[in-house]
């Protein structure tokens, strides 16, 4: 272990949940696993289990896991999308809201998920970004807190469980055009996207009347899709929208629905509904994993679709 620099300020936190605000004084003496996360970030989530499992199994030895929640997209200030994320996910520890990046700025951080592991002294001595080295993690926990015991089983499932790294052929794919990639050549009158006759593996289209800003891209007339050619078992997508009202959605691969392989978000006829923003399962496929052409198709206006992510 390296010995860095002592745990920063928690002051610029715009708020706290779970928790009265806490400070580095207040944490001296304890053990400390930051974990910096967003609501929507796949990574994250995955390394979720894990991180409920530590914060259960070795607060009475002394460790105190201080969630911070940094923002990724506009929509994800909104606190209250925070508070039901952290109830879903079954977050009971501290968590930090960092809306405007000044604990991430403390810590000089760039990465969902990371994490930064503090002795009892508040030095950092630790930090891992990113998913995996889960064992590693709970070792280094369990020497800052000079204890040893086996290591707490944790299993992910549903939209936590673990990516099929050997199948995985396809990236993060942002729609936005500051960001975007793999955006296939699409007929365009005027406003209307028409799919291509074929996709290339890894690439995307738009259907219908859309508006392609900096963040995401946003539905203006109803009935318009998207089209994503991948190889992996699941696949996410990041919406959010801008009317108070649901809209239903369709998710068709190769052009039939789901069944089996629909995601938890979706039933085997491919239906789901946007009611808030966050990330979508869409499709887990169900045997072998292969080429597939995923088609998510909207019945309103207002959808936003910032980045599809895969597992």
């Amino acid at each position: 272990m390296f010995e860095g620099p002592h745990l920063p300020s928690f002051g610029g936190a715009t708020g706290w949940l779970n928790s009265e605000p806490l400070s580095a004084d207040d944490l001296r003496g304890h053990v400390v696993l930051v974990d910096f996360w967003t609501l929507t970030c796949i990574n994250w989530l995955r390394t979720a289990p894990y991180i409920r499992a530590w914060a259960d199994a070795y607060a009475g030895d002394g460790l105190v896991v201080v969630g911070v929640h940094t923002p990724e997209f506009g929509f994800e200030h909104d606190l209250d999308l925070v508070r039901q994320a952290i109830k879903e996910r079954r977050l009971s520890f501290p968590i930090a809201a960092d809306n405007d990046y000044a604990v991430w700025s403390a810590f000089d951080n760039h990465y969902w998920p990371a994490l930064y592991f503090v002795d009892q002294r508040g030095i950092i001595r630790h930090h891992h970004f990113g998913e995996g080295e889960y064992e590693q993690s709970e070792r280094l926990i369990q020497q800052l807190l000079a204890i040893e015991r086996p290591i707490v089983p944790v299993t992910g499932s549903g939209i936590e469980a673990e990516a099929d790294w050997n199948q995985l052929r396809t990236p993060e794919t942002y729609l936005g055009y500051s960001r975007s990639e793999h955006l296939a050549a699409t007929a365009n009158s005027g406003k209307a996207f028409q799919l291509p006759d074929q996709l290339g593996l890894n690439q995307w289209a738009l259907a219908g009347d859309w508006s392609i800003r900096p963040e995401f891209v946003v539905l203006d007339e109803p009935g318009g899709a998207i089209a994503f050619r991948f190889h992996a078992r699941d696949v996410h997508l990041v919406l959010s929208t801008r009317t108070s009202d649901a809209i239903p959605f369709r998710v068709l691969l190769d052009g039939e629905p789901p069944d089996r392989s629909h995601g938890v978000d979706v039933d085997e006829d491919g239906h789901g509904v946007l009611r808030e923003g966050r990330l979508y399962q869409l499709v887990r496929q169900n045997g072998a994993v292969q080429d597939r052409t995923l088609e998510i198709s909207f019945d309103g206006q207002g959808v936003e679709a910032y980045v599809f992510t895969f597992g």
